[in-house]
């Protein structure tokens, strides 16, 4: 597979043009993960001003295009720019990728919504969304391999792991842009427009990156291959169309990415979705923790780097992957604690019931969101595992609607489809109940005040007796006369239930609102949970610091390009980029908000079988001397 002698380099240092590489290399792909990230952070302000306006269908569409653009088209990226690199050269290659990226992302920010250019402006978005997959296809393997054909053999490791560091270095420049913004504009202004700033900012970015990529020269290993005339004439045949080669890339692939993928996105972004969407911790506070603890790991990137200089690249791969298998389940117990200690506590003491007829549960798997679950079973299991209620399935007689039992309290779930017209207001009815039921039994369910028009006053207490409202005391106390118009800009009204009214009384219900899952923020232990998650990034660092090291030293020059990217981008882009989806689909089926970690688990233990076996350290290889 690979030969283990040491080139002429080996001995020296990095030259100050050899660091300059490292720099401009590494500071364009942080431009590019930034770019990348920008899009899932703002996806809700994203979608508002684009898809808001269509059909559920048209909706779906988009969002599946969205999603493909995001994970599944960075492996034909790694495909269509790897040829490109090995064929032309690695400078140009990764030249324009970075063009590419960033001009997608600068005109998402000044692109017009769909108020204003109608279907156009969702279509063209989703061709940016897409050209930004392809360019990040080609990015991290182009930088990866540009950086380590200057290194010397024996400091591979130590340079190529600052490449590493940008995908965290851009998820970090994300959210520290939004939070500026976010703050310096508020909410409401952020919400309008404001959203647009971190994209548009990326032009200035992108223009300091071209300018010091410009001003490189080409790979010495490269340039050598290309005066020999070694170069490959057809690297994608060669690359995969042999097994020799085919064998070292799907070797990479299982053996290597995709454990590291999993670790990787369990850590930086599945963390980051269960302190938000199952801990219900607020979404700033989770960005600033995520962002304190990548601030203190990702100096590991280097570190481990730099270790698999002097032990190798898989010992430390293999003991990340290790770690990871052996202390997830226990690390997010401890974060539940940390986080949301009376959720801890109440998922201790309380388990639902869910009583249903066979077969009316199915398997929630939606990477798009766009899936509709309408048996009574999958509504009643997918309302509890989005408020994170553990909960038991039981046998009930066929043709009934599945029940929901919490303590002593029965809530009877619904079938929309059979419901029909009926079904929002059963919906209603349901989400209230099981609500009621849940905060009763000692789950941390909270509600807003609500803000109810006159004409709706006694529905609502009728709808809510637990509140004991008297409507003849409501009418007498404080209101807010408002303009009928906005009540149904706010969707407090429509304009058959106001009846030709031209304004109309509200009233403020303490306590009325929807109810909601929420952490108490007093009782959310910052140092622990900031603890957890910098370990978590840790273990990150360890799986992903030396892999461009070990996946370069892989391939020979003629096809490395093309051979270390495919693995690398069908790792991180399909076993990584399925993961919040696959996670939630495995805890819904279950009841445990912590078994859809047997997910990454198990892929990281095929990684660590695979790789112990098969896969071979290469640290110090000289890389011209690959076969």
């Amino acid at each position: 597979m690979v030969s283990t002698s040491v080139g002429e380099t080996s001995g020296r240092g990095m030259t100050r043009e050899e660091k300059k590489v490292i720099f401009a290399s590494s500071l364009g792909t942080v431009f590019e993960w930034y770019d990348f990230y920008l899009y899932g952070s703002l996806a809700t302000f994203i979608g508002a001003a684009f898809f808001s306006d269509y059909p559920e269908a048209t909706r779906n569409i988009f969002a599946l295009l969205a999603f493909a653009a995001g994970f599944l088209v960075r492996p034909f990226g790694a495909l269509v720019f790897g040829r490109i690199g090995d064929l032309v050269g690695r400078k140009y290659t990764f030249l324009v990728t970075i063009t590419i990226m960033g001009l997608s992302t600068f005109l998402v920010g000044v692109l017009p919504g769909s108020a204003s250019w109608g279907i156009i402006a969702p279509v063209i978005l989703i061709g940016l969304r897409l050209l930004q997959g392809l360019a990040l296809g080609g990015e991290y393997g182009g930088a990866a391999t540009y950086v380590a054909e200057h290194a010397p053999n024996n400091r591979r490791g130590y340079y190529t792991s600052w490449i590493q560091t940008t995908a965290t270095l851009g998820l970090f420049l994300s959210l520290i842009v939004i939070l500026v913004v976010q703050n310096w504009l508020g909410k409401t202004a952020f919400a309008d427009w404001g959203w647009r700033i971190p994209f548009i900012l990326s032009c200035v970015l992108l223009g300091i990156s071209v300018w010091i990529r410009l001003s490189l020269s080409e790979s010495p290993a490269f340039q050598r291959m290309k005066e020999e005339g070694k170069g490959s004439k057809a690297p994608l045949s060669e690359a995969f169309g042999q097994w020799k080669n085919a064998r070292i890339a799907l070797l990479a692939l299982l053996g290597l990415t995709a454990g590291q993928a999993v670790v990787w996105y369990a850590g930086q972004f599945y963390s980051l979705f269960f302190l938000q969407n199952v801990l219900k911790v607020d979404g700033q506070t989770v960005n600033i923790m995520i962002a304190i603890a990548l601030l203190i790991g990702s100096g590991f990137f280097v570190v481990f780097g730099w270790l698999s200089d002097k032990i190798g690249r898989k010992p430390i791969i293999m003991a990340g992957l290790a770690l990871a298998i052996l202390t997830y389940f226990p690390l997010f117990n401890a974060l539940t604690r940390a986080a949301n200690p009376a959720l801890a506590q109440a998922e201790q003491t309380i388990r639902a019931t869910v009583t249903a007829a066979p077969h009316d549960c199915t398997f929630q798997f939606n990477p798009v969101g766009t899936a509709k679950f309408n048996n009574s079973c999958d509504i009643a299991t997918s309302f509890l595992s989005k408020s994170s209620v553990p909960y038991a399935i039981v046998d009930g007689p066929a043709g009934q609607p599945a029940t929901v039992t919490v303590g002593d309290t029965t809530v009877t779930s619904y079938n929309a489809v059979t419901a029909g017209a009926d079904a929002a207001a059963k919906s209603a009815v349901f989400t209230h109940d099981l609500n009621l039921a849940l905060q009763k039994a000692g789950f941390p369910l909270a509600r807003d005040p609500a803000k109810v028009p006159d004409v709706k006053l006694d529905g609502f207490i009728a709808a809510n007796p637990e509140l004991g409202l008297n409507a003849t005391t409501i009418r007498a106390g404080d209101k807010t006369v408002t303009p009928v118009a906005d009540l149904v800009k706010a969707k407090l009204l429509t304009a058959d239930q106001a009846a030709g009214a031209t304004e109309m009384p509200v009233y403020t219900i303490a306590n009325g609102g929807a109810f909601k899952m929420v952490a108490d923020p007093n009782a959310v232990n910052w140092p622990l949970t900031i603890a957890i998650l910098t370990i978590l990034v840790i273990y990150v660092t360890m799986v992903y610091g030396p892999i461009a090291a070990i996946l370069v030293e892989m391939f020979p020059t003629r096809i490395r390009y093309t051979g270390m990217s495919l693995p690398y981008h069908i790792g991180n882009g399909w076993f990584g980029g399925l993961l919040p989806a696959t996670v939630f689909a495995m805890s819904a089926a279950t009841g445990d908000i912590y078994y859809g970690l047997w997910y990454p688990i198990a892929v990281a233990a095929m990684s660590l079988v695979i790789g112990l076996i098969f896969i071979r350290d290469t640290k110090g290889i000289d890389l011209n001397a690959i076969k």
